[in-house]
């Protein structure tokens, strides 16, 4: 079996979880969860470092029996898409750590606590190879993130905590509804491989994918289940919404690509038209309701329903370049949009507003802070050379190979994407100088530059080089298309 290096990656920061609350310093809680979030992403590294690129086979597997009599295990394994969530969470943590350093100043252990505790559970997610762990490590994950925004959020963070916590536990629900249909027509075993290669009637494959479809739906989320975004959005401190638009959002569309596809390749296909033109509707909704908001995290947040109807759009066109756009896309999704959130919360900090009408010319009073944020702005926009161009143009040019008119769609939403952007990097970054009220703006300090300059690296080099990139994905993505295209039971 080898050495548990995925264990260690959820194993590492659960452990720090359990030790920092007792930390009675707050620099100590800190630096702690630092370094621990900073080590897991190193074994993150070597991990992708280590991986066999020429093999769609789960690797670093571990099996132990967790509950044998029915048929629950301890199994874990990632494929050439699971090791890049994990690398792209355990970037993202340290860096949450990094971009909270000064902002939050209350309860700082607990904060930290949450953040450790949320590594450990999103990294199980990718790596759980079993549905109960799975569905355990899913539903687990609403703790934390729901006291990040419930404790350290906005004015109104109760009810934004609220109803991000009701929205993902109804459709979770009805998630493990079709896990256990599942696990009674497949020979009562929860091992996700197993289930992948079993064979379902089409009338119960439909049941289960629209149980699944409502649980993935509110994660992406898909319109009309994404009104809980935006109020969490703006409601979470700067760490909760890079850790919700740059690793949670990617949760919905995972369980597409884990579940839905794989084991229900007959109603995915049947209903692929109502994906494809739900997709539609959130990149052209998603981008006329980003274009008309005042608050920049509200902007961002219905740019992300937006891009994330992308990503659902390249899924459900069973095209080799769709599957590649869109998971691309996810990767590329949680490296901008992550680091436009850390742009937003290191402003916030100076100026203790969201209004973009209040800002103006922070290319000139902070030039380090606006070129950064005018490159991830750019890179949001899918210029090419940045990372966010190769997903879009994959998933469009799937789009138009399928459906004229969802690739029409797919088309505005990238019009209207370049509007509204345009429009933020002309008021906030040119024209005379301003900022709200008396603020006092001062450039990115050292700490600010060790946060952003990472995310950067990846905006550039997936931009100009994404091969290393799909050489890891590809194999995997070749054999979802082999199961998403399997003859099944009929009824």
């Amino acid at each position: 079996m080898g050495f548990p290096v995925l264990s260690l990656l959820i194993l590492l920061p659960a452990a720090a979880a359990l030790v920092v609350p007792f930390l009675r310093s707050t620099q100590a809680a800190r630096w702690v969860a630092l370094i621990v979030l900073l080590a897991d992403f190193l074994l993150a590294v070597w991990v992708l470092i280590s991986f066999d690129a020429s093999t769609a086979a789960m690797q670093f597997g571990e099996h132990y029996a967790w509950v044998p009599s029915l048929g629950i295990s301890y199994r874990l394994g990632v494929d050439g898409i699971s090791v890049w969530f994990v690398l792209l969470t355990t970037l993202l943590g340290w860096i949450c750590v990094l971009a909270s350093w000064t902002s939050i100043t209350t309860r700082v252990a607990e904060f930290m606590t949450c953040l450790l505790a949320m590594q450990s559970l999103m990294v199980g997610v990718f790596c759980a190879l079993d549905m109960i762990l799975f569905y355990i490590l899913w539903e687990a994950m609403l703790v934390p993130m729901y006291l990040m925004i419930g404790i350290w959020g906005g004015a109104n963070r109760v009810y934004a905590a609220f109803k991000f916590f009701l929205y993902t536990l109804a459709g979770s629900l009805l998630f493990l509804i079709g896990i256990l249909l599942l696990y009674f027509n497949a020979g009562q075993t929860f091992d996700m491989l197993a289930l992948m290669e079993a064979r379902y009637p089409v009338n119960l494959q439909i049941w289960v994918f629209l149980a699944f479809l409502v649980a993935f739906a509110v994660k992406v989320p898909m319109v009309p289940l994404h009104t809980w975004l935006p109020d969490a959005h703006v409601q979470a401190p700067t760490a909760g919404s890079i850790i919700l638009a740059g690793v949670l959002l990617k949760m919905g569309a995972y369980g597409f690509l884990r579940f839905s596809l794989p084991m229900l390749p007959d109603a995915a296909h049947y209903f692929a038209p109502l994906m494809i033109a739900l997709s539609a509707v959130a990149i052209v909704y998603g981008g006329f309701l980003a274009l008309v908001q005042r608050d920049i995290k509200k902007l961002i947040a219905y740019s992300s329903v937006s891009h994330m109807g992308f990503i659902t759009l390249g899924l459900f066109t069973f095209d080799t370049m769709g599957l590649s756009g869109a998971v691309i896309q996810m990767f590329n999704h949680g490296i901008t949009t992550g680091a436009l959130f850390l742009c937003v919360g290191l402003i916030y900090e100076r100026t203790h507003s969201r209004e973009i009408a209040s800002y103006g010319g922070l290319i000139k009073a902070v030039p380090l802070f606006g070129i950064l944020f005018a490159g991830f702005l750019l890179a949001s926009m899918a210029v090419p050379g940045l990372n966010g161009f190769i997903g879009e143009l994959l998933v469009l040019a799937a789009a138009f190979g399928v459906s004229s008119w969802a690739g029409a769609a797919g088309v505005l939403g990238a019009l209207t994407g370049a509007a509204y952007l345009l429009g933020v990097y002309r008021q906030m970054l040119l024209g005379p100088t301003a900022a709200p009220g008396d603020a006092i703006l001062w450039d990115l300090n050292q700490r600010e530059l060790i946060c952003a300059l990472p995310l950067l690296m990846f905006v550039v080099w997936f931009g100009l080089y994404p091969k290393p990139f799909l050489n890891i994905l590809q194999p995997s993505l070749d054999h979802l298309m082999i199961q998403t295209t399997l003859s099944v039971v009929t009824p």
